[in-house]
C-alpha cells in the first residue's frame, strides 16, 4: 500500500526534492507561470502515494468526475467548484502580468534591492493567498501554494523560504484561514518574518 498523500513520507520527500530541483531550474529560465504548471506538480507529488480518490490527482475541482467537490478550512469554503476554472482564468492572467512587471524590474542575475524584495515577497504572498482562497485541488492545495511561492522567490534570486513539509510553524494555519476569506496582506507579513527568519539560519553573508 503506498503511502497516505499527507503522511511525512519517504515517498513524499524524494517527490518534493526533485520538484523543487526542477522548479528552480524553470525559475532561473524565468518560464512563464500557468495553472498547467501547477497541476503537473500536484501530480508529481502525488506520485507513488495515496490519495483519498485517485481522480483528484492532476485535476481541478469542477473538471469531469470532480463537478461535486468541496472543500473548506475550518469550514471557510474554498471557491465552488463550477467557479473554479473562472477563478484559474484570473490567477494566471494576475500573476503573469505581475510577473512580466517584476521581470523587467529585476533582470536576470541581479541581486533585488530591499525595495524589490519587499515586492517580490508581496506577490510570492499573494499567489500563495489566492491559491489557498480557490482551493482548486481536491487534496495538496497547501503544499502547492507553497510550491508557488517558492517559485516565486527563486525566479528573483530569492531563497526558497516557504518550508513544504513540514508546514511552517508560527501564525500559518491562521493566515491560512484569513486566506480563504480572501485577506492575503497577512500572509506577506508571515512571510517577510519567514525570509527574514530564514536567512538569519543561512548566515550574515546571505
Amino acid at each position: 500500500m503506498p503511502p497516505d498523500w499527507d503522511a511525512d513520507s519517504p515517498e513524499l520527500r524524494q517527490n518534493l526534492a526533485g520538484l523543487l530541483q526542477s522548479i528552480q531550474e524553470d525559475a532561473r529560465q524565468r518560464k512563464q507561470p500557468t495553472v498547467e504548471t501547477a497541476r503537473r506538480w500536484q501530480s508529481e507529488t502525488m506520485r507513488n502515494l495515496q490519495a483519498d480518490d485517485p481522480k483528484y490527482v492532476g485535476a481541478f475541482r469542477g473538471e469531469p468526475g470532480l463537478e461535486d467537490v468541496q472543500v473548506h478550512v475550518n469550514w471557510v469554503f474554498g471557491v465552488a467548484a463550477p467557479e473554479v476554472a473562472d477563478a484559474l482564468r484570473e490567477f494566471e492572467q494576475h500573476l503573469q502580468s505581475v510577473v512580466a512587471y517584476l521581470d523587467d524590474m529585476v533582470p536576470p542575475d541581479t541581486e533585488p534591492n530591499a525595495d524589490q524584495t519587499a515586492a517580490i515577497v508581496a506577490v510570492c504572498a499573494w499567489a500563495h493567498a489566492e491559491w489557498v482562497r480557490i482551493h482548486p485541488f481536491a487534496n495538496d492545495n497547501g503544499r502547492t501554494a507553497r510550491l508557488w511561492a517558492n517559485s516565486l522567490a527563486m525566479r528573483y534570486g530569492l531563497p526558497a523560504f516557504v518550508r513544504l513539509r513540514p508546514r511552517p510553524e508560527g501564525d500559518y494555519d491562521v493566515i491560512s484561514e484569513q486566506a480563504m476569506r480572501g485577506d492575503w496582506e497577512p500572509t506577506a507579513a508571515a512571510f517577510l518574518q519567514l525570509l527574514e527568519d530564514f536567512c538569519k539560519e543561512l548566515g550574515p553573508d546571505t
